[in-house]
């Protein structure tokens, strides 16, 4: 996939807000400072596209973004740590999961996963959360190039072993590195065959 157009449309806090064009969603979204925004930056060829910040929790929005005029790629607040207030942080669950359970636009969240670390809690749990309401996602490492590829692979099993203590069919698994631009290809020719079965 050519991105030849990548443009901001709009942040809404409800999935009431959202575009009423009909156009399938991509979404994004995983924990706090797992490096989303440089993510969405890489594969849209645009380093100002989504704004980066070494503050977890910058997004606080669900932000549509105009590919093409195919698709929406759709940046989503983490879940997880971080440094707002506890109030704040029940509103972006509730308008997180509204998004997610409700949005018949969305056709794949891209679950991210920082690479340097074993599984963690709140990971697994809303992974878990995404299979027993039947939600399309994949998994996609970040942040391959801070470690070696020994580690790489040793974390990568122990996640995968720990997803099949629950899972037959594990989801479809990336791995990227946004300063290298590793792993964009892959992604984009992902979005590309799914859009083709619609």
């Amino acid at each position: 996939m050519i991105i030849r157009k990548a443009e901001f449309i709009q942040s809404t806090t409800s999935v009431n807000q959202c575009p009423t064009n009909g156009l399938p969603e991509f979404a994004f979204i995983g924990r706090s400072n797992v490096g989303k925004s440089s993510l969405i930056n890489m594969l849209t060829d645009n380093a100002g596209l989504a704004k980066t910040s070494q503050t977890p929790g910058k997004t606080q929005t669900i932000n549509h973004f105009n590919i093409n005029d195919q698709w929406y790629l759709v940046d989503m607040p983490g879940y997880g740590y971080a440094k707002t207030s506890r109030t704040l942080r029940k509103d972006w669950d509730a308008f997180i999961r509204e998004y997610i359970l409700e949005r018949n636009e969305l056709v794949n969240l891209f679950v991210l996963i920082d690479s340097r670390h074993e599984p963690l809690k709140n990971d697994i749990e809303f992974i878990s959360w995404l299979g027993q309401n039947s939600i399309p996602f994949s998994i996609v490492f970040t942040k391959i190039d801070k470690l070696s590829s020994s580690r790489l692979n040793k974390n990568i099993i122990v996640y995968k072993k720990r997803l099949s203590e629950n899972w037959e069919i594990l989801p479809p698994i990336f791995t990227t590195s946004s300063e290298a631009k590793f792993g964009r290809n892959e992604l984009l020719n992902y979005i590309e065959n799914i859009l083709d079965k619609l």
